[in-house]
């Protein structure tokens, strides 16, 4: 017989036990088995609607097709370490993709950065949690921008009349007289290469240097890369090195015609008839990729074999990723073009032919945050998605992005010295701006 202390212990143990069990949530599955094998104490409807996405009507994917359903609980498909987890098997990637050097300003989950929005405000977002509209709030008024403007990822665009890292300063003259001030010759105000602030222009210098900028003027007017040559960006020559750049415009030397000075008067040819030869079939002469001189092309960055043909039409860079990898690893680059092998395809031959998806897995893949299949703008192939080929502009992981918005310098999207990513250049080593203008390095590799 037990003593009566060691009975009230076993009593009160049983309580605690009973009282811990009842507190275990219902899709907690050890509690819902009586023992290891035994029957699911659920329904196969209720176990079947624990186990698919909030929102998804019944038929729906179980585990989002990536894993199969044991009373109410997800148990993941693991082909390879790491391929999905998650409470319904939603997640694919353990890590979040880098943006300026660091994963994600906020929590990566499944792949994707979470910000941080503990207060409710919404004021810190972004695909990597990259603004901070936070840095916009007057520290005296506790206002975005003070009240007088709008903020967009951490900057603040004031209304007329207001400027200042916050708007937190009025001018002092009225905002018509501002912009009267401010207004170029051709109607544009600051030339649209500037800001205006208080009827005085500041001009948006792209020099890298920090010395006079190569825009310009009372109303931004002057702009000196209008002086430089194509091959020009890789050097500090104006004017092809043959004359002095005014205000955007060229005086050549003696000896040298043109509009930017390219053509040797000793040369044969007019200088249309130089274009001419030098553009061919291509847009622009040396498809804006070369000097060109009395009908020949000399094809640029200097020393960069990647970038040949008579009119420097042919350019390998294009077939590389940021990385360097040339088509992906998975066939050889002919003038620009990947030429992929048996089973990849693709513009950098990223695609496998062959995919071991199941089709409903490929789709939950392709869907973005608004369940729309790769944006409506492509079509689904072994979770990635391909984005339509009539509209060339368009791109990203879920056809999101319009490429139009990459800023261009001349006539070529990142001046053919980068890539466009979601509408922002991604320069290649040695190159800067928004564009991918500017050479940095001392010469070329």
């Amino acid at each position: 017989m037990c003593p009566p202390g060691f009975r009230n212990f076993l009593l009160l143990a049983s309580s605690l036990l009973l009282a811990g069990l009842s507190a275990v949530p219902q899709s907690f599955s050890p509690s819902l088995r009586n023992s290891s094998g035994a029957p699911c104490r659920l329904s196969r409807a209720e176990s079947e609607r624990r186990c698919r996405a909030p929102g998804q009507p019944p038929g729906g994917a179980l585990c989002h097709g990536r894993g199969r359903c044991e009373c109410g609980v997800c148990i993941c498909h693991v082909t390879e370490p790491g391929t999905y987890f998650g409470p319904l098997c939603e997640c694919h990637d353990w890590v979040c993709e880098t943006y300026d050097g660091s994963t994600c300003a906020g929590t990566c989950h499944c792949g994707r950065c979470k910000c941080d929005d503990s207060d409710g405000s919404g004021l810190v977002y972004g695909k990597f949690c990259e603004c901070d509209d936070r840095e916009c709030i007057d520290d005296e008024t506790e206002e975005i921008c003070g009240g007088h403007g709008k903020c967009y990822c951490g900057n603040c665009y004031c209304e007329a009349g207001w400027h200042g890292d916050k708007c937190e300063f009025q001018c002092d003259i009225p905002p018509w007289e501002s912009k009267r001030r401010c207004t170029a010759p051709d109607g544009r105000v600051c030339s649209n290469r500037g800001t205006c602030v208080c009827g005085e222009c500041s001009c948006h210098d792209v020099d890298p240097t920090g010395d006079w900028g190569d825009i310009h003027g009372d109303t931004c007017e002057c702009d000196e890369r209008d002086c430089r040559a194509v091959y020009d960006r890789y050097s500090d020559d104006f004017c092809s090195g043959h004359g002095q750049c005014n205000c955007g415009r060229c005086d050549c030397k003696a000896g040298w015609s043109g509009e930017k000075c390219e053509q040797p008067r000793s040369c044969p040819l007019s200088a249309e008839e130089s274009v001419r030869r030098c553009q061919g079939g291509a847009e622009r002469p040396c498809s804006g990729r070369g000097k060109c001189e009395c009908g020949k092309c000399t094809c640029y960055p200097p020393g960069d074999r990647r970038v040949y043909g008579k009119t420097c039409e042919c350019d390998d860079r294009r077939c590389e990723d940021l990385e360097g990898v040339v088509c992906g690893g998975h066939g050889t680059c002919s003038c620009g073009h990947c030429v992929c092998e048996r089973g990849w395809f693709g513009t950098l031959c990223q695609h496998p032919r062959k995919c071991n998806m199941t089709e409903e897995q490929s789709r939950s893949l392709c869907e973005s945050a608004d369940g729309i299949l790769c944006s409506g703008k492509g079509s689904c192939h072994c979770g990635k998605c391909i984005c339509s080929a009539e509209e060339w502009y368009i791109s990203g992981e879920f056809c999101d992005c319009d490429d139009r918005d990459c800023d261009k310098h001349d006539g070529l999207i990142c001046t053919g010295n980068g890539i466009c990513s979601c509408g922002s250049c991604e320069c290649w080593d040695g190159w800067n701006g928004n564009a991918c203008e500017i050479w940095l390095g001392t010469e070329y590799p």
